[in-house]
């Protein structure tokens, strides 16, 4: 082994018997650092203390909290699960050992210890440690990764889809935002929210589906036009398909119910207040003020104002009365969204 490095790992050692812990302290100073415990209630608290130690030598024998219970302990709390506990311990009948084992501890050693066995052991369980860790963050980096991409994909589908009926695409952003501050109201900043805000730009994918006719007609459209346009929820649906990975699911429940109502008169399917998921209620109260205040080629953008007035006049008729109150609760975040994404008067600007 080499002299003590910065990057040094430390060892707690535990051992109700301060002359153990010196003879341990001894062998593994000149390579680790070390740090002592008296008890396994001692051992507990340090090892959820930063910075954790890389490895815990633990005694079995200790009145109160024994090393059984102690190690047991580590490795149900999640902070400490993934600390290697090893025993070292008079106890040396086979099944002493096995019951160490069954406890989570990756090695035993007898006393009185030889100094190259602990040695040996520590290394070998550090250098396990070590590669474990390394392991766990590049999986963690490749499904954060995935995850990215899959997120990208949906961002770009519903871009499509916004570009397809001659959006700039700052309607998705908008009302995508817009919908993860009335989540986070209703639910906190927890992952439904984030899956909301990942799963807003699919709304509309569904008018991919429509003809172009209808779709990017300058004009009102006519009854049997709008019987047409009132299919692209459906159309929605089909394109993202049933999935039982969460964020499409959501996604697939969004862009078929965002044109429901509370009242039960929206469409496709009028459902009725809660039977309505409650993401695509979100959605559909995000997506309805940001079409208020943006001016389309139909009709003039209307004040903020006017827009908060008719939205909440909605309540109990085409939005959820919970998610209003969520709405009004944190609409300076919403306001401070709307003028981050603004943007300029278009004559291709359009959304139904």
């Amino acid at each position: 082994m080499t002299e003590i490095s910065a990057d040094q790992a430390t060892i707690l050692v535990v051992d109700d018997t301060p002359a153990n812990i010196d003879v341990l302290s001894e062998v593994l100073r000149p390579f680790y650092k070390v740090r002592a415990a008296l008890s396994g209630e001692k051992a507990l608290s340090i090892a959820v203390a930063n910075p954790k130690p890389d490895m815990i030598l633990l005694d079995v024998m200790m009145p109160g909290m024994d090393g059984l219970e102690t190690c047991r302990r580590l490795k149900s709390n999640p902070a400490t699960t993934s600390i290697p506990v090893i025993f070292v311990t008079a106890m040396s009948e086979e099944q002493d050992e096995e019951r160490g084992l069954q406890m989570g501890a990756v090695d035993y050693v007898t006393k009185p210890i030889s100094p190259s066995i602990v040695l040996a052991r520590v290394k070998t369980h550090l250098a396990l440690y070590r590669h474990n860790v390394e392991l766990e963050k590049k999986v963690q980096e490749r499904t954060e990764e995935v995850a990215q991409t899959r997120f990208e994909i949906i961002r770009r589908l519903g871009r499509a889809a916004e570009f397809r009926d001659n959006e700039t695409g700052l309607h998705v952003i908008r009302m995508s935002h817009y919908s993860r501050i009335i989540a986070q109201a209703y639910s906190g900043y927890g992952e439904w929210s984030e899956l909301v805000f990942n799963s807003a730009p699919m709304h509309d994918v569904g008018k991919i589906g429509v003809p172009d006719g209808i779709l990017l007609k300058p004009g009102q459209l006519s009854p049997e036009e709008w019987e047409i346009m009132r299919q692209h929820p459906e159309i929605g649906a089909n394109i993202l398909g049933n999935n039982t990975h969460e964020l499409m699911a959501m996604s697939c429940e969004i862009a078929m119910y965002h044109h429901e109502k509370w009242d039960g008169s929206g469409y496709p399917a009028k459902l009725i207040g809660e039977n309505i998921p409650v993401s695509a209620r979100v959605i559909a109260i995000a997506d309805v003020f940001d079409a208020l205040t943006t001016e389309r080629p139909y009709k003039k953008s209307w004040t903020v104002s006017d827009a908060v007035q008719f939205v909440n006049d909605q309540s109990g008729k085409h939005f959820d009365p919970k998610l209003l109150e969520c709405f009004n609760a944190r609409f300076d975040d919403i306001l401070q969204v709307k003028e981050k994404y603004a943007e300029e008067p278009s004559p291709f600007y359009r959304v139904r």
